[in-house]
């Protein structure tokens, strides 16, 4: 057989590649969809900044192995092809997509050198050509986490490829084909679990088919050996010894597979796999059924779902169920055969026994038998079996057109295979376009899964759909009301549509179909735990009611008792505590979340802003950069860090956070947010056309930005550009009408740079009419009313402004030199005249002088406010508040040293208003 082994040749490549473009050319189009979301949108585990070594400690989806709720399957080469998609195309899906079509063309290729073990050349090529168009592999090639099963078939071919080179010349046994088996075998298992069944193939192969032993004749030899009438051939402990080897190196991936997943086996409800909590003999039936629905499936592809788990597949609950022929036909079928390939010899028979062990022996890790999966049927999991299936159609196929009879109408039921199967998988491919055209051809086939209509309605969700997302979601609850989930679903599309009352109601209902905690009995085992979420959702909706604060944290309180591992609930309840003004509480859940995962980097921003709260910015910052050492691209740790090292005050601080928003805005480029703080750091490190630069930026992306307007104006006031700022302040106030600073700052440069006093006036009579307590605008008031030379009306107004503001020296000071103006003008008009009224123009010109002398603009007051909330539902910060007023005030000056003082006031101004920024998510 090993003489018989031909290489491919290039035709037969050229066509394979050529058939399989053909019938998966339209992949290409699809996006990710259902598991791919968790294994490559949501999985951390892809991004270059989280290091390799995670790979090996997580499990397919990016979960810590050493957690319960992960699935355990344990996959970390095939997670590092999908980093490596990620490092050259990021969630690009069409290279993903790529990327699985060139590895089943390699997967049918190998294949076609394995069938040539067995086959001749044409049964070969039929057998590959049928592999490649099989409609059942379109989840395995087009799911793009069908890539583990591509991965896992191309070594664990080349793993008994290389196992068929064991035998040396006159049956010596040649170990580096062994070596590189067992490597191989490794390799397989690391990219999917069912990897290691190869060694049973292998054993097979070299009892069956190497050794040419059949069943009788080791029988025979066994009873000789009891009776003590012979001794064990040399040639069959030759044999043995392989096994050996080779079974030794398998119990030692075994034991190295159990101690990676901790001996836990994963946690599975029974909505994934009904039959496997069902008492007996429903368990027993229900499994047994379950291997003719499979072979049914290779068989005839017609009706394919991408999902059989929950009411898909009734329960077999009795032996008078008619389902059992099935069961009992496709037993005698596969015993049928089992009999034939091991009682005869030939070449024929090895050819079944081959197609057998491919067939069942990799079926096994998903067939319940020794242990229970999480799914009812899975399509992807069919894949490397079909290549058994395919090798005995092949097979059946050349015994036909063997026959002068049979020929011609062998050939045209083989074309008529092979092109209707490529049709339906050019077709099924178009189903995994996205998430709705996939569950939508799945309820075609299938009604009765209530999780596909849960499914349906996620993706309408996504689409912001939510009427007819709550259609289908409450359609799961009638198809199955007891499931948890489903009323889950339906809650949150209620709050989603501000219908809380409908939301708290579908909460309660999914809450109190909750497994009770029975004494002794681990909760966690009996439940998923993304169901324990309902407690998280129900304290999330009520917590809006600020009278319902304390029966929210009694949820999370609740869902922690179950679970004490439950991180989301120290999570939620440390941002409900903050609310709550517990900070110290707060940052108590926070630290018992890290004790359960140190290497979330969200925590640690949480813990960060918690330290805000506690006015300990040194700490808050420590764990800002600790966010950002475990997630360099955090959002909203790269922008609040900035912010605090900005408020620090701290030259040294600056060029860091500079770095900080430059990356923020190269992550998100169409917050405004972020170009505002950095015109804010330019304008601080007096870079003013830089800070000029990054204000206008703002405004573009966000037209209102009203910080951003008035800083902007502030910015142009200050570098002698004042009539640059009025049309800015004009803008922002016909946003902000109410605006006081930017009317402050308006009538300032009306009445110095436009010497428009009846503008400035406006102004100032606009902020008393909104805030008739107002100092600032007040005082100025007071200003323009010397200007108008009506100096009793400025006396009166100051006495006015001085009652709101005892306590301020310049009002004091401003009313004393208007008394000195008023008694210096009464003692003029008590002396004689001059004819040409010069010492009237004297006292004008003074007066004139002695306002620019006293004219008081008061200092912005900066306050900075950061609310940020980010999509797992984080804390909130609320920011502190820097306050610094200047008081400037001169007496007689030259027209010097007035121009100082006009500089010094416009450096005053800098003071900023109030920020408020919201970066929302949920």
């Amino acid at each position: 057989l090993i003489e018989k082994m031909a290489d491919v040749s290039l035709k037969e490549a050229v066509l394979i590649v050529g058939v399989v473009a053909a019938c998966y050319w339209n992949s290409l189009f699809c996006g990710f969809v259902f598991d791919d979301v968790s294994a490559i949108l949501d999985n951390k585990d892809l991004h270059p900044s989280t290091p390799l070594k995670n790979l090996f400690q997580n499990d397919f989806w990016g979960t810590p192995m050493s957690e319960e709720r992960s699935h355990k399957s344990y996959r970390p080469l095939t997670v590092l092809t999908f980093r490596l998609n990620y490092l050259f195309s990021e969630l690009n899906a069409v290279s993903y997509h790529f990327l699985n079509l060139v590895f089943h063309v390699v997967v049918c290729i190998v294949f076609l050198k394995v069938c040539k073990l067995f086959l001749d050349n044409r049964s070969s090529l039929v057998a590959s050509l049928l592999f490649a168009v099989h409609p059942i592999h379109t989840e395995a090639v087009t799911g793009v986490v069908g890539r583990a099963e591509l991965l896992s078939s191309i070594f664990f071919l080349a793993a008994f490829l290389s196992y068929t080179k064991s035998k040396g010349p006159d049956n010596t046994i040649v170990w580096t084909p062994i070596a590189v088996t067992v490597f191989l075998v490794a390799v397989a298992t690391l990219c999917k679990e069912q990897g290691i069944t190869v060694v049973g193939i292998c054993c097979v192969y070299e009892v069956f088919v190497a050794q040419g032993y059949t069943l009788p004749v080791l029988l025979d030899t066994a009873v000789q050996i009891l009776r003590g009438k012979g001794s064990i051939p040399f040639s069959m402990l030759q044999t043995l010894l392989k096994l050996i080897v080779l079974m030794f190196s398998t119990l030692l991936l075994v034991v190295i597979r159990v101690q990676v997943i901790q001996s836990q086996l994963p946690v599975f409800t029974r909505f994934d796999n009904p039959a496997a909590v069902s008492p007996s003999p429903a368990r027993q039936l229900t499994f047994n059924y379950l291997l003719p629905v499979n072979a049914w499936l290779l068989l005839n592809p017609s009706e394919l779902c991408c999902d059989w788990t929950m009411g898909t597949i009734p329960l077999v609950e009795s032996l008078m169920d008619v389902r059992n022929v099935a069961t009992l036909t496709f037993f005698c079928f596969l015993g049928t055969l089992i009999v034939f390939s091991l009682r005869y010899p030939g070449n024929s028979s090895k050819t079944v026994l081959m197609a057998l062990c491919l067939l069942v022996l990799p079926f096994i890790p998903a067939s319940n038998l020794f242990f229970p999966v999480g799914f009812v049927v899975a399509e992807r999991v069919l894949y490397v079996p079909s290549m058994g299936f395919c090798i005995l159609v092949a097979h059946g196929w050349k015994k036909l057109s063997n026959k002068s009879v049979l020929r011609k109408i062998s050939w045209v039921c083989l074309t008529a295979v092979l092109f209707t199967h490529a049709l339906k998988t050019l077709h099924r491919n178009w189903d995994w376009e996205s998430e709705y055209t996939l569950f939508m051809s799945a309820l075609k086939v299938n009604k009765n899964n209530a999780k596909l209509w849960n499914n349906v309605g996620h993706a309408l969700e996504n689409e912001k759909n939510f009427e007819r997302a709550l259609q289908f979601f409450i359609q799961a609850t009638q198809v199955q009301p007891d499931d948890i989930g489903a009323h889950m679903n339906v809650g949150r599309t209620y709050k989603n549509l501000n219908k809380t009352k409908e939301a708290e109601e579908s909460y309660m209902i999914a809450k109190s179909l909750m497994p009770q905690i029975i004494p002794g009995k681990k909760y966690a085992a009996r439940v998923a735990p993304n169901h324990l979420n309902v407690y998280i959702n129900l304290a999330n909706l009520i917590r809006a009611n600020e009278s319902r604060l304390e029966e929210a944290d009694q949820l999370y309180r609740q869902a922690i008792s179950m679970r004490p591992d439950f991180k989301q609930a120290y999570i939620s309840r440390g941002e409900l505590l903050l609310k709550m003004n517990k900070p110290l509480k707060a940052k108590e859940a926070y630290l018992r979340a890290l004790e359960l995962d140190r290497n979330n980097a969200d925590l640690w921003y949480n813990l960060a802003i918690v330290y805000i709260e506690l006015k300990d910015p040194a700490e808050a910052l420590k764990n800002f950069n600790r966010a950002l050492e475990l997630n360099p691209t955090h959002k909203l740790a790269l922008f609040n860090s900035a912010l605090l090292m900005q408020e620090s005050g701290d030259a040294r601080l600056r060029p860091e956070a500079k770095q900080r928003l430059l990356q923020y805005v190269k992550e998100e480029p169409q917050d405004a947010n972020g170009y505002f703080n950095l015109g804010m750091l330019a304008m601080d490190d007096k870079k003013d056309v830089e800070a000029e630069t990054w204000m206008k930026k703002a405004i573009g992306l966000q037209p209102n930005f009203r910080s951003a307007l008035f800083n902007l104006a502030l910015l142009y006031s200050q570098t002698a550009k004042e009539l640059m700022a009025l049309p800015i302040l004009e803008e922002l106030l016909r946003y902000y009408p109410d605006h006081t600073k930017g009317l402050i700052l308006k009538g300032d440069i009306l009445m110095n740079q436009k010497k428009d006093i009846v503008g400035a006036k406006m102004c100032f009579e606009k902020i008393l009419e909104l805030d008739p307590n107002n100092v600032q605008g007040k005082h100025n008031l007071c200003v323009v009313y010397f200007e108008e030379r009506d100096l009793l009306k400025a006396e009166k107004c100051l006495v006015e402004t001085l009652a709101l503001a005892p306590h301020e020296e310049y009002i004091q000071r401003h009313l004393n030199i208007v008394r000195s103006k008023i008694a210096s003008l009464s003692a003029t008009e008590q002396s004689s005249l001059p004819p040409d009224g010069t010492a009237t123009a004297a006292v004008t010109k003074k007066k004139t002088n002695s306002f620019h002398n006293f004219k008081e603009v008061k200092t912005e007051q900066k306050t900075t406010q950061t609310t940020v909330d980010n999509n797992k539902g984080h804390s909130k910060n609320k920011k502190r508040t820097e306050k610094n007023n200047m008081d400037k005030e001169t007496a007689k000056k030259s027209t010097k040293e007035i121009k100082d003082i006009e500089k010094k006031r416009v450096a005053a101004l800098k003071r900023l208003e109030e920020i408020e920024r919201i970066l929302n998510g949920e």
